[in-house]
């Protein structure tokens, strides 16, 4: 395999990397190893194997990869005509790339012929920090959930996320993924299992429910847990499958709390608090809900930290926002 200089498989920059971003190399060895089993998986990807982890993918199935160059557009459309030959195509790029500038291609290519092709949105949110609004992707949730056909899966961690893939291999028609940059703290155990569809529940509580999705579930369940040892009654709900939203989990969780507070990296408009409000709304259930995220801007540049701590999506930040809307809810 020809690779550039200094990024050879064993080198200690590609192993740095990865060491740092374990989901990175969670996806392309799971992905691997599902073709291991005789899955019909074939990989692409546009120009960023490394940033993704898909050079894994690669090493050990070189036949079944493909390297599309900086197109993505074409490589979103190239995915559904593979997917017409009974393959499983699995495609990656930033989320940014994926879901604005190939969303014709997802909406027309795949979704509307009911492809079973796997869109993999990496770095999604505001992780790519410096890389700037060009990069950020905070509205991918809004436009892939309204595609008609195509399911919306946002893991919490490396666990989930090789799971989510598991599952994916037989979901009858299109998925979108949409995940972070391998660096999510540990949410789950190895070898987790996850049905799409089906919210995770992580406590209860009378006082509020936290309702997440990938990468705010790690910090929701830090700010619940911060809330609960003060005496509060706070729950967590895994959301993971934003579409189809776990209606029943959601009516659950807003029939036990006085109040619901979703947790995003995304736009607060037409994300998970969004499909939350409408599930709510359609069901009449007179529950309080507060949609956390960013608030309808694009988001400042900077180290992805000092942006998380800046919009309360850190712990501590999401523990802050939920504190005062239990304080006000107790007025």
């Amino acid at each position: 395999m020809s690779v550039a200089p200094g990024l050879q498989p064993e080198s200690w920059h590609l192993l740095s990397l990865l060491e740092q971003a374990p989901g990175l190399q969670a996806l392309g060895d799971t992905l691997a190893d599902l073709a291991d089993e005789g899955h019909p998986v074939v990989v692409g990807t546009a120009d960023l194997k490394y940033s993704n982890g898909l050079v894994r993918f690669q090493e050990r199935h070189p036949d079944k990869y493909v390297q599309f160059g900086i197109s993505e557009q074409h490589m979103v459309s190239a995915a559904a005509g593979l997917a017409t030959t009974g393959l499983r195509p699995y495609v990656a790029t930033f989320a940014s790339f994926m879901a604005l500038l190939a969303c014709e291609q997802i909406r027309t290519d795949v979704a509307y012929t009911r492809q079973p092709v796997r869109l993999i949105g990496h770095h999604a949110g505001i992780t790519l920090g410096f890389y700037g609004t060009s990069h950020h992707a905070t509205e991918d949730l809004a436009i892939t959930r309204s595609i008609a056909g195509l399911t919306v899966i946002a893991p919490a961690d490396t666990a989930a996320l090789a799971a989510a893939l598991r599952a994916s291999v037989d979901h009858p028609g299109p998925i979108y993924f949409r995940i972070g940059r391998g660096r999510d703290p540990e949410v789950y155990p190895a070898g987790t299992t996850l049905e799409i569809g089906k919210a995770v529940e992580h406590g209860t509580g009378s006082d509020l429910t936290l309702i997440a999705t990938g990468s705010m579930v790690h910090p929701a369940l830090g700010a619940a847990a911060a809330l609960n040892a003060d005496g509060y009654s706070v729950g967590v709900l895994d959301m993971h499958t934003v579409k189809p939203l776990d209606e029943a989990a959601v009516l659950e969780a807003a029939r036990r709390s006085r109040t619901l507070m979703t947790v995003e990296e995304h736009n607060v408009l037409g994300g998970l608090g969004g499909a939350v409000a409408e599930v709510i709304t359609e069901h009449s259930v007179p529950v309080r809900l507060h949609r956390h995220g960013i608030r309808d801007q694009y988001s400042l540049i900077g180290p992805p930290t000092h942006l998380y701590a800046h919009y309360r999506l850190d712990a501590a930040g999401v523990e802050a926002e939920a504190r005062e809307l239990l304080q006000g809810a107790s007025r």
